[in-house]
């Protein structure tokens, strides 16, 4: 029953606004002392995905995952890879398709249930065959696809493969697309609509006939969705994507430890978004809900410490490692 009650995180002063404590860290947070080494791969499909390392001679590893319209350069894949690192990890920052600052070479780039290119990863990381323990955390998207993939894997989980961490997953997608709606939200939305029709009209030109452009922008994912994310990646329509990429429905399949924190503040997140019964019920999947915390905030002025989700994140994954 790892479901867990209490969370010790303690929020101060304005972080306990969840606004702040959302935006602070985005805009504010720099984490320094922290070199990555890039590494670029092939995928089985003719792409390639950009790797960033931070190495410290260890055989084992964390893989951070990042958000929508993220990339491994920001300062809560950053954190996480240097505390690690601190611990005697070596790090690795993934950017998913069209994330690098590259566009990508295929018309297919990401989305919530994307697992295949963390799968090459994966497996390429097997190849090399340096690694005797690798965890995973993974931030709201990469949340997602954290969770996702480790349910795809359960009938025969790696066994280097250990334990994982998610934060801020808005693991029913289609109630939390409710609540990135509302209007304390909207500029978040339109941050991140901003760059993800740049780089769908990118994509038209890229392969002209095979993205018909809109008369009108998308001011919404649900426009959004429609549009681009569900045609080009195989879906119906943008309900069809929700329905079939959330993670909510396949946590019970979950056979590796993984801890999923979402903070009860986090605007982006629906009632769904907290799955205590199914942690309940399953001997796998710990969740913990921080009173505060924002989306994937946990924040402090103070950024030349470690922020509590790093420190959060290590703890379980210490206990499970060792």
């Amino acid at each position: 029953m790892p479901l867990i009650t209490t969370s010790d995180y303690q929020a101060t002063g304005p972080f306990r606004n969840t606004f702040f404590n959302t935006i602070y860290p985005a805009l504010v947070r720099s984490v320094k002392d922290l070199t990555y080494t890039r590494e670029r791969i092939s995928t089985s499909d003719g792409d390639f995905l950009d790797l960033d390392w931070s190495r410290v001679g260890s055989k084992k590893l964390v893989l951070a995952l990042h958000g929508l319209e993220g990339q491994a350069d920001r300062a809560y894949i950053r954190g996480m890879i240097k505390y690690f690192n601190q611990q005697g990890w070596d790090g690795l920052g993934m950017n998913y398709r069209g994330c690098s600052g590259e566009t990508n070479l295929k018309l297919q780039t990401y989305h919530m249930a994307a697992t295949g290119d963390v799968h090459e990863v994966l497996s390429h990381l097997n190849k090399e065959g340096k690694y005797e323990s690798v965890v995973i955390v993974g931030f709201s998207l990469g949340g997602n696809l954290t969770l996702r993939l480790l349910a795809e894997v359960a009938n025969s989980p790696p066994t280097w493969l250990k334990a994982a961490v998610a934060f801020s997953v808005p693991c029913d997608i289609a109630t939390a697309n409710t609540e990135i709606h509302r209007w304390f939200n909207y500029l978040y939305l339109r941050r991140f609509l901003k760059t993800l029709n740049a780089k769908a009209v990118v994509k038209a030109k890229q392969f002209p006939g095979k993205v018909q452009m809109p008369t009108k922008m998308p001011k919404s994912f649900y426009e959004f969705d429609d549009w681009f994310t569900g045609p080009i990646h195989g879906f119906k329509d943008g309900a069809d994507y929700y329905d079939k990429a959330n993670s909510l429905q396949i946590l019970d399949a979950i056979k590796i430890p993984a801890l999923l924190v979402n903070a009860s503040d986090d605007t982006f997140l629906s009632a769904a978004c907290y799955p205590e019964e199914i942690a309940r019920k399953s001997p796998y999947l710990f969740f913990e809900r921080p009173e505060y915390g924002g989306h994937v905030g946990f924040g402090q002025f103070d950024s030349s410490t470690p922020y509590w989700s790093e420190r959060r994140a290590y703890r379980f994954i210490e206990e499970i490692v060792g």
